[in-house]
């Protein structure tokens, strides 16, 4: 997830990129860049870190023009660095582009353009739109670009700039976010409506196939074939405050919404088209490499370690490999059985959990390989591991991890997947049902998030309760591990997760009268004995509310009420389980008046032991 802005009018260009960048500097902030026109050629200035260090860098020489793109970035191809800061030109420097997304096919058409004899100067996949751009061009702006984009497979939102036909910005969208802004003499892009709305609050959301070409005067849209596209204009009432948060009220709202495009960029370009495939190309695993591994370890902190929770569930079922579990903080203390045959896999949101990377060096020092899940390109993590998987939730702003969990998990399930077929230990028809169940994900979260007025009355109504209590088996016991901190962590309301045959021994006597008790019924091989669970802290008097899949006609005779799911495979079912516990400890925060984003002594990335 990056920021992009343009601007085209009679205005210097740079002042509106420079502060537009500002306000989008949340969707990216590990390069920043622009690129301005005037007098037949493009001036590019960027560099790695915040945008303030940009500001630094072109004091006193700022680039002046007219028409001109800015780029704020989150990485997801090559590290944070000069080179492969946006905006990315061809050779000639006459072609310039900026991008948010992920370009599946960008080294098969990097390979073709270094046999023409182009060279290029980063790691990033957004370079190779840039040279395709020259390579294509035919003397026609629009038509180069629809041949290009005829070539690309992937997610993206683009803006292009020709030194050629200056007096034009063009622009289009696959999966990610583009608007334009209507002004008087002038108009602008962006990804997002913070960056406009000081400017403008008249204008057209693009959409997935559009092509829009942007003067002063004008904004002409069409789709690949040159078919014309009649645009409503779309008036923004939101204040700046509110823009900056995609019209939600906090951060971790807006970031709980955004899973469906996180899970779904998270698998783009692996999961394979051939049903039961899963591909990493970043691995370049083979069965024979794989054969020495006799132990798995999973190492991490909080969310992220209830990730890795369900993550030893699906490779040791898929993998048949044993799988241990540790909390980071733990590892590195207690002599851990480490050595060569072992595969150590640490997941970090952002990379620079200082638990998780003292275990991942005490993990190399004794000879394991490892890799990092995480989800932030050039962490420290991801420099230190031996290979990196990442997830591709964008930037997470609240302190409580939502979007990035979800990833985490369909990271590990996809993994666990890749190495079942690498050793054969996964049926065929079981990789097939579930590469079907994944592709469905991203339809069923969006979904479950058209409709969560049920949730907000049960947090209304039990956020004033001290304690709380959750119950699974299985998988359902990871997801309530996670849903218990979340509504700690925000809410504040003292919550502890069991698994659920536990009860007897100790739990029991905490079960009183009126105690909100959260119970995850989804999976099928344990459901008789959950909902035997169930009766028991009903017999205790308890308030139950029950998370189980559609089509469960027996558990709303037995719980109180009945937070239902789509119907999905067992082990899909953590994925969708989870977002009402989310959405629960959000409201129930929200009806506690707490600061949700900023929970009292919480910190986004914990960098000290």
């Amino acid at each position: 997830m990056c920021g992009i802005v343009g601007y085209v009018g009679d205005k210097q260009a740079t002042p509106f990129l420079l502060d537009g960048m500002s306000k989008l500097e949340y969707r990216g902030y590990d390069s920043a860049g622009i690129a301005v026109y005037n007098k037949g050629k493009i001036t590019i200035e960027k560099c790695v870190g915040r945008l303030a260090d940009l500001r630094i860098k072109i004091k006193g020489h700022e680039p002046k023009g007219t028409v001109g793109i800015g780029h704020t970035r989150w990485a997801t191809h090559g590290r944070p660095s000069d080179r492969n800061a946006h905006p990315h030109a061809d050779a000639s420097g006459q072609f310039v582009v900026v991008h948010n997304g992920i370009i599946e096919n960008y080294l098969k058409l990097k390979e073709d353009l270094i046999a023409k004899g182009h060279k290029f100067l980063s790691e990033t996949d957004t370079e190779v739109v840039a040279h395709l751009l020259a390579d294509q061009y035919d003397g026609d702006f629009e038509s180069t670009v629809k041949k290009v984009l005829r070539m690309i497979e992937g997610s993206y939102s683009f803006v292009f700039m020709c030194a050629k036909e200056p007096d034009k910005l063009i622009c289009t969208k696959k999966d990610n976010p583009l608007i334009i802004g209507l002004g008087e003499g002038e108009n602008f892009i962006a990804s997002d409506i913070p960056a406009i709305i000081a400017h403008t609050r008249r204008t057209y959301i693009m959409s997935d196939g559009e092509i829009a070409t942007v003067t002063k005067d004008g904004v002409w849209v069409q789709n690949i074939e040159g078919v014309p596209i009649t645009k409503k204009v779309y008036e923004v009432t939101w204040n700046a405050e509110a823009a900056e948060k995609g019209g939600f009220q906090h951060f971790m709202l807006k970031e709980i919404y955004e899973q469906p495009k996180a899970i779904r960029d998270t698998m783009t370009g692996r999961v394979g088209k051939k049903e039961g495939e899963i591909t990493f190309h970043e691995l370049n695993w083979t069965k024979e490499g794989f054969a020495d591994v006799h132990k798995i370890y999973i190492v991490a902190c909080g969310t992220a370690y209830h990730a890795g929770i369900v993550g030893k569930y699906y490779l040791e079922k898929f993998a048949r490999i044993p799988v241990e579990v540790d909390i980071a903080s733990e590892f590195r203390y207690r002599d851990p059985l480490v050595d060569a045959h072992t595969l150590m896999i640490v997941i970090s949101q952002s990379g620079e959990t200082s638990d998780t990377l003292a275990a991942l060096r005490e993990a190399k020092r004794l000879g394991a390989r490892t890799l990092a899940v995480t989800n932030v390109v050039g962490s420290s993590i991801s420099r230190e591991a031996d290979q990196v998987i990442y997830t591709y939730a964008g930037p997470e702003i609240a302190v409580a991890s939502t979007k990035a969990y979800t990833t985490q998990l369909i990271v590990m399930l996809m993994l666990a997947i890749h190495v079942g077929n690498l050793r054969g230990t996964l049926d065929k028809t079981l990789a097939k049902q579930l590469t079907q169940d994944l592709k469905k994900i991203p339809e069923q979260v969006h979904s479950m998030l058209e409709n969560v007025e049920q949730i907000k009355v049960f947090a209304t109504q039990y956020g004033s309760c001290e304690d709380a209590f959750f119950l699974g088996r299985s998988l359902d016991y990871a997801v309530a591990l996670e849903g218990a901190l979340k509504l700690k962590e925000i809410s504040y309301i003292h919550a502890e997760a069991y698994a659920a045959g536990e009860l007897k021994h100790g739990t029991l006597a905490l079960i009183v009268e009126g105690v909100p008790v959260i119970v995850l019924a989804t999976q099928a091989d344990v459901y008789p004995k959950t909902i035997s669970n169930l009766k028991e802290v009903k017999a205790r008097e308890a308030i139950v509310i029950a998370i189980a899949q559609e089509g469960d006609h027996d558990i709303d005779k037995v719980a109180d009420h009945v937070i239902y799911i789509p119907k999905t495979g067992k082990y899909l079912a953590p994925l969708l389980a989870v977002l009402p516990l989310q959405l629960l400890a959000y409201y129930a925060a929200l009806t506690r008046g707490c600061d949700v984003d900023k929970p009292r002594n919480l910190a986004k990335s914990v960098t000290v032991e």
